[in-house]
C-alpha cells in the first residue's frame, strides 16, 4: 500500500522559499504570478493491507515526525 503526504506551511506563515521562486518567475519573463507557495510531498511504501489503519499511522508519522504542525499542514491519500 502507498501513501502520499502533501505537506504545506499553513495560511499566514511567511514563505520565503516561495517568494523567492515568485520573484525568480518574474525575472525569467513570466508575468503575473502573484504569490507562491513551496511544500513538500512525501512518499511512504506500506507493508499493510488495512487503509483505515495506514491513514492513521500515517497520520501519526506526521504528527510526530513529517510535519510541523504548529506552521504546516498537511493531507494524506492511500492508495
Amino acid at each position: 500500500m502507498k501513501a502520499r503526504v502533501h505537506v504545506m506551511l499553513k495560511d499566514g506563515v511567511l514563505d520565503p522559499q516561495g517568494e523567492a521562486v515568485r520573484h525568480a518567475l518574474g525575472t525569467l519573463g513570466f508575468q503575473g504570478v502573484e504569490g507562491v507557495r513551496q511544500g513538500k510531498v512525501i512518499e511512504l511504501d506500506l507493508d499493510h493491507q488495512d487503509a483505515e489503519k495506514a491513514e492513521a499511522e500515517v497520520k501519526a508519522m506526521c504528527e510526530k515526525l513529517l510535519a510541523n504542525t504548529v506552521i504546516e499542514k498537511y493531507t494524506v491519500e492511500i492508495a
